[in-house]
């Protein structure tokens, strides 16, 4: 299944269902609310007296707005450890349940079966009180979606810190280094300047220094995000976040390396993309 998702023909579109492109953090938690808001609201309604076309409404407009929201969630899930995928597939299963009850649901009340599709209603809210409670276990339990690189700049020391003579990092390859035990991603180019990045990927902490070193980029070995050695700008998905970079300086032969304020590397990674 996630060969299958990798290989569909998205484009730019799937860095646009990953949330990279114009959100910068994953758009799926945001997509689900109208599902979830829609059906909530429409069971609500259900409870008080009387027939109203409303719940008719807002129940076909979740299951339309599922089908978008379903989308960015497989393309999120293909890129998962394999625990995480676990637990998301049955996600998934129990939202497409809840999807079925409510299709069925409205089907019913189209048809004048008022309590049936009330019935239905009530499964399927239930369905997706399961769905997202396994999602909520996944995003905050196993960390599926959230930045992996974030504690860096809260966790590194102010000020200039030494790396190593400048002779210790060959042109072009990657080489991996500690700064207050924060591991960094260190890659000299044949003009002299000296790149730093967190080593942890933003999106499920791989290891960036094991990966591809290609035009001025580092592609990460693990799900293929890309990032820009001068500033770590996610330059392609699965990726929605930037990677930490590092000011760098030759100072006697050594290179020292301070972190640069997040702030400042957004705005000039905006400027240049």
């Amino acid at each position: 299944m996630r060969h299958a998702v990798r290989s569909l023909p998205l484009g730019r579109g799937r860095d646009a269902l990953h949330g990279r492109i114009g959100l910068g953090h994953p758009v799926h938690p945001l997509l689900v609310q109208v599902p979830v808001g829609t059906w909530l609201s429409a069971t609500v309604l259900d409870l008080l007296p009387g027939e109203r076309r409303g719940q008719r409404v807002l129940i076909g407009v979740g299951v339309a707005a599922a089908l978008p929201a379903a989308a960015s969630g497989w393309v999120d899930w293909a890129e998962l450890h394999h625990q995480q995928q676990r637990v998301g597939l049955v996600h998934a299963l129990s939202n497409a349940a809840a999807v079925g009850a409510f299709t069925a649901s409205l089907v019913a009340r189209c048809r004048g079966s008022h309590t049936l599709g009330k019935g239905l209603g009530l499964a399927g809210l239930a369905l997706t009180g399961v769905g997202g409670a396994l999602g909520g276990h996944m995003a905050y339990r196993q960390a599926s979606g959230a930045n992996h690189a974030e504690y860096v700049p809260h966790v590194v020391t102010p000020g200039w810190h030494p790396l190593g003579n400048v002779s210790d990092f060959p042109v072009g390859r990657a080489v991996r280094r500690q700064i207050d035990d924060v591991p960094v991603m260190v890659v000299r180019e044949a003009e002299g300047a000296v790149h730093v990045l967190a080593d942890h990927c933003s999106h499920m902490a791989g290891p960036l220094s094991e990966g591809d070193i290609t035009d001025g980029c580092v592609r990460c070995p693990w799900h293929g995000s890309v990032f820009r050695l001068a500033d770590g700008w996610n330059v392609k998905g699965p990726a929605t976040a930037p990677q930490p970079a590092f000011d760098s300086r030759i100072t006697d032969g050594r290179v020292e390396v301070r972190i640069r304020q997040r702030a400042q590397t957004d705005l000039e990674s905006a400027d240049t993309a």
